[in-house]
């Protein structure tokens, strides 16, 4: 399977691993696309496990639905419901990274059902997001999202000059410069970025459909070196899942965990699907 369709949109997915093997669905982030698994999928594929990597909603060319409120989370999460029917499959393991994270934890929440096994990278429960807003750092690290609620503006600041300015922020977050390449060149497609940003922008309709305790059991990995993400909510995190739970730190990583600790990402990500 190499598409799958939703609502009139078709969706690109990179589905690979022996095809009777445990299937793990890998969401990537902002502005990542599913070549941020190209490391660990192969990992995975040794271990015997099936991985299906689909560029989201507003990453593949062909669903880019126009309007901020496309990109709620209750659709993010909805469309990985279809690649699961489209794959035949009653559920699967999910492996989320940065907004593929909050998707992930908004399954395992509303679609418990579907949901085997939960691995979070880098992204804290959005309760305990939420709360570590107003009682730590976190709202100063997270001051872009501010920033991405403004039309236009962003858009201009992060492509002007080739795309110099992205460049820079996942250059300084040290991407190697080939994956740097690879997401700079797709955000610079047509409306791409305004679709990824679009992401932001649903926040407010997002916010009308909490996300509860998640009855899955969850694996939570956090990276000591992450700008974006302080460690009180990651701390606060099990409070909000209501099953089997463990935390694991990285020491010195950043946020790009899919690509920079990518063996030890599958590590992980086995064991967590074996245990």
């Amino acid at each position: 399977m190499d598409s799958f369709r939703r609502d009139g949109l078709t969706f690109d997915v990179r589905d690979a691993g022996p095809t009777d093997g445990e299937p793990v669905v890998l969401l990537h982030g902002f502005p990542q696309d599913s070549t941020a698994w190209d490391r660990v999928a192969p990992a995975l594929h040794q271990h015997g496990l099936r991985t299906l990597a689909p560029d989201q909603r507003g990453y593949s060319p062909m669903a880019r639905p126009r309007g901020r409120s496309h990109y709620r989370l209750r659709e993010t999460a909805d469309d990985v419901l279809a690649l699961l029917d489209a794959a035949g499959l009653e559920s699967a393991h999910v492996v989320g990274h940065d907004w593929g994270c909050i998707v992930g934890w908004a399954l395992g929440a509303w679609h418990p059902d579907r949901v085997r096994t939960l691995t979070a990278l880098s992204v804290p429960h959005p309760g305990a997001m939420a709360r570590a807003m107003v009682t730590s750092d976190q709202a100063l690290r997270s001051y872009y999202m501010g920033l991405f609620q403004l039309p236009v503006l962003p858009e201009q600041l992060l492509l002007a000059g080739n795309g110099a300015a992205l460049r820079r922020m996942l250059s300084h977050g040290g991407l190697p410069d080939d994956a740097v390449d690879r997401y700079v060149r797709r955000m610079r497609e047509p409306g791409a970025l305004t679709a990824a940003i679009n992401w932001y922008r649903a926040l407010p309709w997002s916010g009308r459909d909490p996300v509860g305790k998640v009855r899955v059991p969850t694996l939570h990995v956090w990276s000591t070196r992450d700008a974006f993400l302080g460690r009180a909510a990651t701390e606060d995190t099990g409070r909000f899942v209501d099953a089997a739970y463990r935390l694991e730190v990285l020491d010195d990583v950043t946020h790009w965990i899919p690509e920079l600790a990518a063996e030890r990402t599958a590590e992980l990500v086995t064991a967590h699907v074996r245990g």
